[in-house]
């Protein structure tokens, strides 16, 4: 399809990239929300921690969330996008990754951007369980490239997945991580670097051969930690081997299913790759729109309610 122009329109304050960022990252609340919790057992042995919110009235329509780097369930862009869909008719599933849930995974591997066994792993067990008939998938950043991977990647979608949103989808992994190693970036970098060691850390007395201190000592950047930790646990070669097979760019033209791509022009986390112009002219299910404003994450609205959370509902409620 064509791509979308935004009407997308902050306050002034909020068209700084940055003041979007980390206004919607630590200083929104969500207020009057409740989630229940359910475990979901994977079948390597390990599991990933589901929190659940639900619709007034009963209804067939369920949403599947899915966070970004370091987040979880309970982060607002998460509860903000569960409370206006609970609100509009739709229940929600928030997805905890592995080790995302407050409590350690069992295993030495965890989540990354491309681990679409666990995004299919979780659309099963809603569908086999549950008594839906439409089903949706909202990512946001990493959690929007794995959806997009699911979708384009060749396997076989249920026909009950109906659309997907992705919001501030890092589309070329290594362009997202060149763009977050650059000056401007390097406060979000470190944190996420820090909250990364910690959780490697936290593993140690389980898997003490293969978490050995002069390895974490050797992880100075968020390259570092891919080399380190997340291609070794999860079957790459390096970083940059992780980066090309796990970027959801390249599968972009195979999804069959209606796809809504939001990222910000002042999105300092993503690079010009992250900007799939010609994919979606070249597929009419992938619609992409690129407002000016908005942040990583961001998308400052009145009441509370992101730009994102208004957009994404309506995507799904016109299909």
């Amino acid at each position: 399809m064509p791509n979308l122009l935004s009407v997308y329109q902050p306050p002034l304050l909020f068209r700084n990239g940055h003041v979007s960022t980390v206004y919607y990252g630590l200083f929104r609340r969500i207020t009057d929300f409740e989630q229940e919790r359910e475990r979901l057992e994977l079948p390597d042995g390990d599991f990933m921690d589901l929190d659940w919110s639900y619709a007034r009235r009963r209804t067939n329509k369920v949403v599947i969330l899915l966070h970004g780097l370091e987040g979880h369930g309970q982060r607002p862009y998460i509860t903000g996008s569960a409370k206006h869909f609970n609100l509009a008719g739709y229940d929600c599933c928030a997805v905890n990754f592995r080790g995302c849930s407050g409590v350690p995974n069992r295993l030495y591997r965890s989540y990354h951007s491309g681990a679409t066994e666990d995004l299919e792993a979780v659309v099963n067990h809603i569908l086999n369980t549950g008594d839906y008939r439409e089903l949706y998938i909202k990512g946001f950043s990493l959690g929007g490239n794995m959806v997009l991977k699911y979708a384009g990647e060749g396997r076989q979608v249920p026909d009950a997945l109906k659309g997907i949103v992705a919001i501030s989808a890092p589309v070329d992994l290594h362009s997202s991580l060149r763009a977050l190693m650059s000056w401007e970036n390097i406060p979000y970098a470190r944190r996420f670097r820090k909250h990364l060691v910690e959780k490697l850390k936290a593993k140690q007395p389980l898997y003490p051969e293969l978490l050995p201190d002069s390895e974490i000592e050797k992880i100075k950047t968020l390259k570092d930690f891919d080399d380190i930790y997340t291609s070794r646990a999860h079957g790459f070669t390096d970083a940059l081997e992780y980066y090309a097979q796990c970027s959801s760019g390249q599968f972009l033209d195979n999804i069959r299913v209606k796809a809504l791509i939001i990222n910000a022009k002042n999105d300092s986390f993503l690079g010009p790759e992250c900007y799939p112009y010609r994919e979606a002219e070249a597929n009419e299910l992938l619609y992409l729109e690129v407002p000016d404003y908005g942040g990583h994450v961001g998308f400052y609205d009145v009441q509370n309610i992101a730009y994102t959370e208004k957009r994404a509902l309506k995507f799904f409620d016109e299909i």
